[in-house]
């Protein structure tokens, strides 16, 4: 393997295909990214406060979507949403690149869900007794009080989220979207310079997940040592309080 001729290669396909790789490929696939984690987001939201309803039914109805989306492979939904949805919802016309959104975005929110109700559930039960014994009502207090601590709870866990769907957006390639791996097909069909591409489209990956992965780890540090320092404050009130 020559490493001068894969360097000289790699150079003449960024100077001739920047634009392929750069302004279409990576602008689709954090366009896809964007879309399926912020749609994600919001209907893991919904899933999750569905998921603690007091009524039994829909608890189990939500479970069973929950268990389903991540239960099955994610290229298995995008074929359902791709190639049968459209076949059996005719009076809706969508191209492809909106049925893979649609369905990253299911795919996303099944794990989001999750998330969210664990950061819910971890924020401590008497902030909201004490909100509704001020006269505040069950969405007043949620949205008002329980929702803002569990948001900073879960960020960095979003964070990973958002990471994990930029590469999964990879799949979408199956269907020629326009994204950075439906550019690696194009330029290496036209170069016959396979494994040039494959390196061009993997280091784009990495300097977009490389920095992501480091600001999240700064992020859960961050919150991890807010967690300690409340801690220690907490103790070291209570042993101020045990002296007198």
């Amino acid at each position: 393997m020559d490493f001068q001729v894969i360097g000289a290669n790699i150079a003449k396909i960024m100077s001739q295909y920047w634009r392929v790789f750069l302004l279409e490929g990576l602008s689709v696939t954090l366009e896809l990214t964007f879309i399926s984690v912020l749609l994600g987001v919001v209907l893991g939201t919904v899933v999750a406060m569905l998921k603690m309803s007091r009524f039994k039914l829909i608890r189990f109805l939500v479970s069973v979507y929950v268990e389903v989306i991540r239960g099955t492979p994610i290229l298995l939904q995008l074929y359902i949403f791709v190639f049968a949805l459209p076949g059996l919802v005719t009076f809706v016309k969508l191209n492809y690149f909106t049925w893979t959104a649609i369905a990253l975005c299911i795919n996303s929110s099944a794990y989001v869900s999750e998330v969210i109700r664990s950061g819910i559930q971890a924020v401590d039960r008497g902030q909201t007794e004490a909100a509704r014994s001020l006269g505040l009502s069950s969405g007043q207090t949620m949205l008002r009080i329980v929702l803002p601590q569990a948001v900073k709870n879960i960020l960095p866990a979003l964070g990973n989220e958002f990471i994990m769907m930029l590469k999964e957006t990879s799949l979408a390639s199956t269907f020629f979207v326009g994204d950075l791996m439906t550019s690696y097909a194009t330029v290496r069909g036209t170069t016959y310079l396979g494994f040039e591409c494959l390196v061009i489209v993997g280091c784009i990956y990495l300097c977009i997940t490389y920095p992501l992965s480091k600001l999240v780890g700064l992020m859960e540090k961050r919150m991890s040592g807010d967690t300690s320092y409340r801690k220690r404050n907490i103790n070291r009130k209570r042993k101020l309080l045990n002296k007198m």
